[in-house]
């Protein structure tokens, strides 16, 4: 039985960018979900664009291997399927696809995808859209349909990495729970603190409050340093009221 071929990432190409800055962010959003090859075609400041690598925030091995075009045919002629990401369909008659559609048929044929992004300004013209197969659509507020350049590609990349094993944050070790015993020493302590410094007024408000506080210091589930550290706390205080009397 012969092997299935994985999948590609998908090359991201920017029809016509205006500003370096847009560029760069692109980049960011790119590397931040495992995608690096990013393709540029005719962008309106040219490139390489100074302004790119500080919005790229260290996503410079996007920026490096960008490949750049003069049209958007010759920028996906090696790509098997093309998507366009518009919000209308601009009169041309083509699927529709949700990001995470298009990132579950994306990651499962074996040839390359392409995925076009339009100018900030205006989005995709429709020339443009006519080369795609696909259309890319974000459900998004009808009132309100403004996406950056960045926005959108981080849309799109975002659907594709969940399919992939990109790294997950780092899981902490959490304390064990301090035994209850410390925890009511703790209690105690601040109870007599409290008691000293006249706290629990009126005197029939004291059960209430006492069961207030309580209640506050047994929600966080303190570990025992956490206790050793607020005990220190009380001290402190207690050892500076002390001084001061």
């Amino acid at each position: 039985m012969s092997k299935a071929i994985a999948a590609p990432p998908p090359v991201i190409v920017l029809v016509r960018p205006q500003l370096g800055e847009n560029i760069g962010k692109a980049a960011r959003a790119m590397l931040n979900f495992g995608l690096t090859e990013l393709r540029l075609v005719a962008p309106r400041d040219g490139w390489p664009n100074p302004s790119a690598g500080p919005a790229a925030s260290g996503a410079d091995i996007v920026l490096e291997q960008a490949r750049l075009f003069d049209s958007v045919a010759d920028a996906v002629a090696d790509c098997g399927h093309v998507y366009a990401t518009t919000v209308r369909k601009r009169g041309v008659t083509k699927p529709v696809q949700t990001p995470e559609d298009a990132a579950t048929v994306i990651r499962s044929v074996a040839h390359r995808s392409a995925i076009l992004f339009g100018p900030e300004r205006s989005g995709l013209e429709t020339d443009d859209v006519a080369l795609a197969r696909t259309i890319i659509t974000v459900p998004i507020n009808p009132d309100f349909g403004s996406l950056n350049l960045a926005q959108a590609v981080i849309l799109v990349a975002y659907e594709w990495s969940k399919g992939e094993r990109l790294a997950q944050p780092p899981e902490v070790d959490l304390p064990e729970p301090a035994p209850h015993e410390e925890l009511e020493g703790m209690i105690q302590q601040l109870d007599a603190m409290l008691q000293a410094a006249h706290f629990f007024f009126p005197p029939d408000r004291a059960p209430t409050t006492r069961r207030t506080i309580r209640t506050l210091l047994t929600k966080p589930g303190w570990s025992s340093q956490e206790v050793r550290t607020m005990r220190g706390v009380l001290s402190a205080l207690a050892g500076a009221k002390r001084a001061k009397d």
